[in-house]
């Protein structure tokens, strides 16, 4: 059987069970072909990628509305077996800001608008807007197609507002009043946590019962301790430093994503200069991983890490790498002795999640999501604040006691196992199902 008929047959299965045939993603600003690490794309790309494909698998059909970033690009690419990629062109393709992007939502609703018109009536069963940008377009093209509207914020202006780093832009008041239209207007919102689920309530008004929690995944099958097609029984964390050219002896913390304040990489900076400061031996020893490229605020003084990483005095430790591909990033999580997530907010924090199914325990800020992503005491731990001398203190403990280092890189690999994808995409098409059983409930009670 070829893969097209399997995934035919998987989807005549999802509509015998009351699933939708063909739902449509949106994703204005960034695409999910975009490197993660690069400019805007980050987690959320992952998020789209990986969903897409699970529920694609399961029976569903997944076009995701992305804008063209670069003239030329092909007006639909195949991401995954039943996952298009439509480019949609609104404004420049190049040099645009996300924070310019507003002016531009009316010229990606006319492209998603005429991407519909070439389809029969009821070609999509439902919209998934992903981030408030997408939400205004997933608002209107659900009222004029007559069915639901599921929305995923990803963040929120009022909680990144609340969390600045010093030096970061605030949110500006028209995203807010832009997430707040969008909580009324959507049939279901998606959460990643309880917590989140909470502020939007708190914050936005939302009515518990529209909100659903559904914990991202983590594709368990790239991020493992030892590489497919490799022994179980070898040291994972030295053959992944021979493939990536690091020292065997070193103690690695690494730092992986956008470089921009609200992920705080310089506390990670200054932790090491307070490491350094008790015990100048263990400048022997660190070495300092970044992965990733300026993103955000960050793009406005794009060589600030490496300036203060010179004025600590610690320039010889601090490497700088540009953003990798998913597979070699496994081995990065493999390398690390840690991996640092000093975030002033998270959504989530599916870096976490990623270093942890690859073995490695994680030090990361108490904030948003990562209470749940990672096991404080066990899989990791968590930071109360950004004080640098606090982010030593558990990065010594990790430095100082092998054995302590080892059992929670086994336990972080166990609590990972608990993220799969499969299970994200298996509730969300659950949700999906509700939804659209309770819209076409209350058209029939119109017509009763």
């Amino acid at each position: 059987m070829t893969p097209h008929a399997t995934w035919l047959g998987r989807r005549r299965t999802a509509r015998r069970h009351g699933r939708p045939r063909r739902v449509a993603m949106l994703s204005v600003h960034t695409s999910p072909l975009h490197q993660p690490g690069t400019g805007d794309a980050g987690g959320m790309n992952v998020y789209i990628v990986e969903l897409a494909s699970q529920l694609a698998a399961a029976g569903t059909q997944v076009e995701v509305f992305t804008r063209a970033t670069a003239g030329g690009l092909p007006d639909t690419v195949e991401l995954a077996p039943g996952v298009l990629v439509r480019h949609v062109d609104a404004g420049p393709y190049e040099g645009l800001a996300k924070e310019e992007l507003p002016a531009q939502l009316c010229a990606f609703t006319h492209g998603v608008m005429q991407a519909w018109a070439g389809h029969r009536p009821g070609h999509y069963d439902l919209v998934h807007s992903h981030y408030w940008l997408s939400g205004h377009v997933g608002w209107l093209a659900a009222e004029r197609w007559g069915v639901p509207l599921v929305h995923a914020m990803h963040t929120m202006a009022k909680v990144k507002n609340a969390a600045l780093a010093e030096g970061d832009t605030p949110e500006p008041p028209a995203r807010v009043i832009g997430e707040t239209q969008i909580v009324r207007a959507a049939d279901r919102l998606i959460a990643n946590t309880a917590e989140e689920a909470d502020q939007l309530v708190r914050h936005y008004d939302a009515a518990p019962g529209d909100t659903a929690v559904i914990h991202p995944g983590v594709n368990l099958e790239r991020f493992r301790p030892f590489p497919v097609g490799t022994p179980a029984n070898g040291d994972a964390r030295a053959a992944a430093r021979a493939r990536l050219g690091l020292p065997q002896s070193a103690f690695i913390p690494l730092f992986a994503g956008r470089i921009q304040p609200l992920k705080a990489p310089d506390v990670l900076l200054r932790a090491v200069r307070v490491l350094l400061d008790a015990d100048p031996a263990r400048r022997e020893r660190l070495l300092v991983p970044v992965v990733g490229g300026p993103s955000g605020s960050g793009l406005a003084k794009p060589e600030e890490l490496q300036k203060l990483a010179a004025r600590l005095g610690i320039a010889d430790l601090v490497h700088f790498h540009p953003p990798v591909g998913q597979e070699r990033l496994a081995d990065w999580y493999r390398a690390a002795d840690v991996l640092v997530m000093p975030s002033h907010s998270e959504s989530f924090g599916l870096v976490a999640i990623e270093a942890q199914a690859c073995g490695t325990p994680v030090v990361a800020a108490a904030v948003g999501g990562l209470p749940v992503a990672v096991r404080d005491d066990s899989s990791g731990f968590l930071v109360d604040g950004h004080n640098p001398a606090d982010y030593a203190t558990a990065l010594a403990r990790l430095l100082d006691n092998p054995d302590l280092a080892a059992r929670m890189g086994a336990a972080a690999a166990h609590h990972a196992r608990g993220f799969g994808w499969d299970t994200a995409a298996r509730h969300t098409a659950d949700l999906y199902s509700e939804v659209i059983a309770a819209r076409h409930g209350h058209l029939r009670s119109i017509h009763v």
